[in-house]
Order: C-alpha cells, then structure tokens, then sequence
C-alpha cells in the first residue's frame, strides 16, 4: 500500500513550477494594477469636497489664485462667521433635519409593511399590485409634482414641513428592496410555526419579520435621509417663505444672477457635510450588510 501511494505522489517538473510561478506574478500585477485603478478613482471622487472643505478656510484673494491649493496658506474662520451671522443657516439645516427624519420614518415603515406583504403573503393579485409599485420609479418626479403641489395646497400645508413630507412618504426602491430581504432572509416554516403557536400577524412583524430585517431597514433608512436631505426641486415649490426653506434652497441663495459668493457657499456647504457624515458613520455597517444581502438569486 505504501509503494502504491508512493507511485502515485509525482513531484512537480521545473516547467510546472515555472508556469505556477509566473501565474502568481501575473495574478499579484493584476491585483496590483485593479487597486492603484480604485486608489486613484477614489482619490478623485474625494479631491471635489477636499476642495471644498479648503475654500471654506481661504481668503478671497487665495481662492482666485491659479494654481489652486489645497491647505491654505492663511486660514481664516469668516467665512463662517459671515454665513452664521448673515443668513439662518442652522434653521434651514432643522428644517431639512426635521423633513428628512420624518421622511425617513415614513418610507422605513411603508416599505417595511408593504416589502413583508408583497414578499409573504403570495395572492394572486400581489404580483400585479408589486409591479404597479416597480413601474411608478420610472415615472420622473416632475411629472406628477405639479398636481401634488396643488394637493399640497388644497390641504393648506405650504411652507410647511408636512407639505414637504408629502412628497417623500413612500419610495418604491425601499419596497422592492425589503422584498427581496424578506424573500431570502426569512424563511416560511419560521412564521408557520409562529402562527402555529397561536402568534397574530402583528405579533409575528414586531417580534419576528422586524428584527431579522435591521440591515435592510438601516440601509433603507440611510437612503431615504439622503433622499431628503439633497431634495430641491420639491422643496423649492413647496417653500416659498424664508424660514420654511431646506438647505438645499438656502443654498442656492449664495449664487445670484451674474455672481456666486464662493467663499460663504463654500462654509455652508462644508457645515452641511456634518450631518450627513455623522448619519452614514453611524449607519455604515448596516448599509452595506443590506445592500449587499439583497440578492436575486432563487
């Protein structure tokens, strides 16, 4: 027995090892030219708001300079001063918190109880009920805003964030993305044996259908607050008062007709940057365990 293995171990020629060698350079090259691609694709997607963080810093003069720099060489905080003191900045970023939250609160509750519906309970008209819902994300926005500013008005909530929310209740990504988590991620004997212990269908969503879900919903929600918070073509229809605006419209009152203050839209625009780092910092791990748990396969 011990020959016959001893036959059967043949040690590898020097050509073999040769072309496993040269494999594992090429595989190394490869990998090495794949990561220096992404360092710098990701160095250039970051270089727009390094900018923008620096000009928030400079004087007038040192951000008309050619070539531009990217660490000031005389740092100054007026430009913040000018914005907190001139314009109600931190009512607009409220504003937008609050319109944001709310949004983010409806769509992760809509697209919860609808996903669990469409992606359990398998009537013959769900399937033709779920691409209703799917073809309405083909539909642009502006098709249908008009009409529901009007509903907006109809209601008397204008310059309000409620009108606001009107807009953004319902997402049908978020319906189609909690479906899929609920498909693959809860299994059917699962609830059946819930039911079977006398469990009602609320009990079951709360207790069961909810907690499994937390990557989906948190990568949803991380979605929608984004949503919300870059709104502008809704809002700007919808607020019409100064103090009703959302950042995204204050933001455009730094550039007039012939003229953009950059330096003062430059510090806005990096005080903005805070919440929606803070927001993804805190939610990261549970965006990306929801993307990618989504799935399409059977």
């Amino acid at each position: 027995m011990t020959v016959e293995l001893a036959m059967l171990h043949v040690e590898p020629t020097a050509d073999e090892l040769a072309e496993g060698r040269r494999l594992r350079r090429k595989k190394k090259l490869i990998n090495l030219a794949i990561d220096v691609f992404l360092l710098i694709v990701s160095v250039l997607m970051l270089l727009p708001l390094v900018f923008l963080v620096a000009n928030a810093f400079k004087t007038p003069a040192e951000m008309l300079a050619w070539p531009p720099t990217v660490i000031p060489h005389d740092p100054t905080t007026a430009n913040f001063k000018t914005v907190l003191a001139d314009t109600p900045l931190i009512h607009w970023i409220g504003n937008s918190i609050a319109f944001a939250v709310m949004s983010t609160i409806a769509i992760v509750a809509t697209s919860a109880i609808a996903g669990y519906v469409f992606g359990k309970f398998r009537f013959r008209t769900m399937n033709i009920l779920f691409a209703l819902f799917l073809a309405t994300a083909i539909v642009p926005f502006e098709v249908y805003m008009i009409p529901l500013y009007f509903e907006a008005k109809s209601l008397g909530i204008l310059n309000s964030v409620w009108g606001l929310l009107l807009g953004y209740l319902v997402m049908s990504f978020g319906i189609f993305l909690i479906r899929q988590n609920v498909i693959h991620s809860i299994p059917d004997e699962l609830l059946e044996a819930a039911r079977i212990d006398g469990a009602g269908e609320f009990w079951i969503f709360f207790r069961i259908v909810l907690p499994l879900l937390r990557g989906a919903l948190g990568a949803l929600a991380v979605l929608a607050f984004f949503q919300a918070w870059t709104a502008f073509a809704w809002p700007i229809i919808v607020a019409t008062t100064r103090s009703s605006y959302t950042i995204e419209v204050g933001l455009a009152l730094f550039q007039t007709g012939f003229t953009v203050d950059l330096g003062r839209l430059s510090a806005a625009s990096a005080i903005v940057l805070i919440p929606s780092i803070l927001l993804f910092v805190i939610l990261r791990r549970n965006f990306v365990q929801g993307v990618a748990s989504t799935g399409l396969k059977e």
